[in-house]
């Protein structure tokens, strides 16, 4: 990537999602437009003490929202990329390159999609949903499985309720356990209903799943779908 072309945008406005989470939405500063494939990202170059960091972020714009595009991100703690992002303010200045990666939905298929979410994970899942909804016919199904401790970290909640309302081939599962954040994990919320929706009750294997999540334990879904008799390539995951 250290060859690519650097870029250079600026932030044009930030939302406060949750209390560690905010949208960055950004306009490279020489006119261009983004394209991207929805679940691309960008790698910003961040100058933190004294060095140039690079950090990857997904992109959570639209299909269409080229011109001014939008980053999510949550704050680590001890994190200094994400800490350097959350004390830039609107009209400062952001280099990147991008877009990249591979974990992408850019032509869909007449068939079921499963999106299974973990917190922020849901970034990438807005514009490939969105895709489906846009450009699929009804032979095409996206269901969404979000799992978060609190409904207030559920990101684009009233998205999601919108767009299913609006659409009978998409579905919004939330999987809210009412528990602070250090006592969440993947294992107690998303495990056992995967297992038994999908493992457990599954008549037919054509479904197509796309996992994203933080740790290890999207790896844990990954090989549980897999040894449920998917196809290794209809399981794509992204760990964070």
């Amino acid at each position: 990537m250290s060859s690519s072309p650097i870029f250079t945008a600026t932030i044009e406005k930030i939302i406060e999602r949750t209390s560690d989470t905010r949208s960055f939405f950004l306009r490279a500063v020489n006119g261009r437009k983004l394209s991207f494939l929805p679940g691309q990202f960008l790698s910003f170059l961040l100058p933190v003490g004294g060095e140039t960091l690079t950090r990857a972020y997904t992109i959570a714009s639209l299909p269409g929202e080229e011109a001014c595009f939008e980053i999510c991100l949550n704050q680590v703690d001890g994190g200094p990329g994400s800490s350097y992002l959350f004390s830039r303010k609107e009209a400062d200045l952001l280099c990147f390159t991008g877009p990249w990666g591979n974990f992408v939905l850019n032509q869909p298929t007449a068939a079921e999609y499963i999106f299974i979410a973990d917190r922020v994970g849901v970034v990438p899942f807005r514009p490939m949903i969105a895709r489906l909804l846009t450009t699929s016919g009804h032979h095409t199904i996206a269901r969404l499985l979000y799992a978060a401790p609190q409904v207030g970290d559920l990101l684009y909640n009233a998205e999601w309720q919108g767009w299913e309302g609006q659409c009978a081939h998409f579905s919004f599962r939330p999987l809210v356990v009412g528990c602070e954040p250090e006592e969440y994990s993947i294992e107690k919320v998303l495990v056992p209903y995967v297992e038994q929706h999908f493992v457990k009750e599954a008549r037919q294997h054509s479904r197509r799943f796309y996992i994203c999540g933080i740790g290890r334990s999207v790896l844990l879904l990954r090989d549980l779908l897999r040894g449920a008799g998917y196809e290794r390539q209809a399981v794509k995951y992204e760990k964070w």
